[in-house]
């Protein structure tokens, strides 16, 4: 049997407006429902182009989602992950590769969103071959998709789906990539925070201020040295007992607790949730004492929509700095790669954050709503300014 790929059509061209002369609204934005919020999970018809691939010589059975493509190519990682039924990986693909579009146009990346699952258990099913199977799924789009690492793919992984791709991105730097992204992730989480404290507090400074951290792997723990620096007390707690053991060998003045329940409990002026998803829930912002949350975690707000965890932190005056915005600076490493890694470049980048963060939280204020809403409001009107067509190669 040979390799084959389907693709399911979502749109083959974005339609124009229905109401000349309002801007272009791609397929993506039809609903207005935000990043995360579909009615039906598997329905299809709000992105570009999703292929289902599948090379019975390797095993491998994956799928890569196209959501839009009105700022340019697609860009997003490969989670690899044994989903438990077809409809699960179509699901979550769908969902994720409409996250990338959100975060890559808040961000000012310019890239649409896009994302792949490869179905299956990386400790068991994964394999050179069919990493390099995968490759020439990716190849096969002539680079309106761009991969990168996820959960279950990592830097190592990159490097030989690299070897039948030209669009993979996260790779080594000896094989012309940048390697570990958490240095800019933590970075731009540091100026996230650094806009939350200039819109709140009037100075672009955590001076003064004491930050917990939840979570002190690597990103958690380089975010703790730029706060030492800039003049903040910080205090951590992680479930980990070695990487807070690591984290006190490099900065021994860290407070410690002892464990997340008792640091959203505590004196603390920023609460930056650096571990697991669904850091935000109801029972956690009820009895938050923080004024700003801040952290690089993905997907902290347990309730998505109107009425949800982003809703309930704004009635209670609690700051939030939508994740997928702050922690962008591995996505914004990743994307440099394309032009020839340049960390100083892509640290600039990064450094933007800084600026998206005070026009999300500024436009939040003037529309009276949360910056998840003003996010995803901002995200919704830079894909709509893009392109009427869908992006493909240049010749």
């Amino acid at each position: 049997m040979t390799a084959s790929s389907v693709t399911v059509p979502g749109t083959a061209e974005a339609p124009e407006a229905a109401e000349a002369p309002a801007p272009h609204r791609s397929p993506a934005l039809q609903d207005q429902q935000g990043p995360h919020v579909r009615h039906n999970p598997t329905d299809t018809s709000g992105h570009e182009q999703v292929v289902l691939c599948s090379d019975p010589a390797t095993g491998l059975r994956a799928i890569i989602s196209i959501h839009d493509t009105s700022l340019g190519p697609a860009l997003g990682g490969t989670r690899f992950y044994p989903y438990a039924t077809h409809d699960d990986a179509l699901a979550d693909v769908l969902r994720l590769s409409r996250g990338m579009s959100y975060k890559n146009a808040v961000a000012g990346i310019p890239h649409g969103g896009g994302k792949a699952v490869i179905i299956g258990d990386p400790t068991t099913d994964k394999t050179p071959e069919l990493l390099r199977a995968f490759g020439r799924f990716v190849e096969s789009l002539g680079g309106r998709y761009v991969t990168a690492c996820d959960v279950g793919t990592y830097v190592q992984d990159m490097d030989v789906v690299a070897e039948t791709t030209r669009f993979a991105t996260g790779r080594s730097p000896e094989n012309g990539g940048a390697g570990d992204s958490s240095v800019l992730t933590a970075f731009g989480v540091f100026q996230g925070m650094r806009a939350a404290a200039q819109h709140l507090w009037g100075e672009a400074t955590l001076e003064g201020r004491r930050v917990g951290i939840a979570g002190v792997g690597k990103v958690g723990r380089i975010l703790a040295g730029h706060l030492l620096e800039d003049g903040a007390d910080v205090v951590v707690t992680d479930v980990n007992s070695s990487a807070v053991d690591a984290l006190l060998v490099a900065h021994p003045g860290v407070e410690v607790v002892g464990d997340v329940a008792a640091l959203v409990r505590s004196d603390i002026d920023v609460y930056a949730p650096c571990a697991l998803g669904g850091a935000l829930d109801d029972d956690t912002v009820d009895v938050l004492r923080a004024s700003i949350v801040c952290g690089g975690a993905n997907n902290q707000l347990v309730t998505e929509g109107d009425g949800g965890t982003a809703d309930r932190l704004v009635a209670r005056g609690i700051t939030y700095c939508p994740d997928f915005l702050v922690n962008a600076g591995g996505v914004i490493q990743v994307s440099d790669e394309l032009r020839g890694f340049d960390f100083e470049r892509a640290k600039r980048g990064a450094t933007e954050i800084f600026e998206h963060t005070l026009e999300v939280l500024r436009t939040a204020d003037e529309r009276g709503e949360s910056p998840a809403a003003a996010a995803d409001h901002i995200a919704e009107k830079r894909m709509a300014a893009g392109s009427s067509t869908i992006w493909l190669p240049q010749d």
